[in-house]
């Protein structure tokens, strides 16, 4: 099971990990962000149409349900423990990154928000996330609902594949 660096930490200050283990499970997150960079310098110019993609689709998220509606799912989503996009979307409360750098709309894998709905407080998301292949995509449905102190959490999740 991948972990998010911020479970990594929570994971190393109650004694469940060495220092010397977290520092390999971070050099694992570490390596993917490099490969990303170098996968977007090998190709400048899908990188460059991920990019507008992206930014296009987060303006229409917040513009629909608000930036913070929309960090707050992320970061719902990020706490689910076998979630795979978990490992994205870990700092979608960090106002300073660009919500649009959490969408993965056609670089693979995949992550995508294909339905949201808001009704009476509980928020129901529809994701699309795995291959880039419509076909072969992974869809769930995530229930969050409010926490008393705050943000979203999930309730409930379902497959609809």
């Amino acid at each position: 099971m991948l972990r998010t660096p911020p479970q990594l930490f929570d994971d190393f200050e109650a004694g469940l990990m060495t220092r010397e283990q977290l520092h390999v499970a971070m050099a694992f997150h570490a390596r993917n962000l490099i490969e990303e960079v170098v996968e977007a310098r090998e190709n400048p110019l899908a990188a460059w149409w991920e990019g507008v993609l992206a930014r296009k689709t987060a303006s229409r998220l917040a513009a629909r349900h608000g930036e913070r509606r929309v960090r707050a799912i992320f970061s719902a989503l990020a706490q689910v423990p076998d979630f795979l996009p978990a490992q994205w979307l870990w700092n979608a409360n960090h106002q300073h990154v660009p919500l649009f750098c959490f969408l993965r709309l056609r670089r693979e894998p995949v992550f995508r928000l294909a339905n949201v709905v808001n009704e009476a407080g509980i928020v129901t998301v529809t994701i699309e996330y795995g291959s880039a292949d419509k076909h072969d995509t992974t869809r769930e449905e995530f229930v969050l609902t409010h926490k008393r102190q705050g943000g979203l959490e999930v309730s409930s999740r379902r497959s609809l594949n």
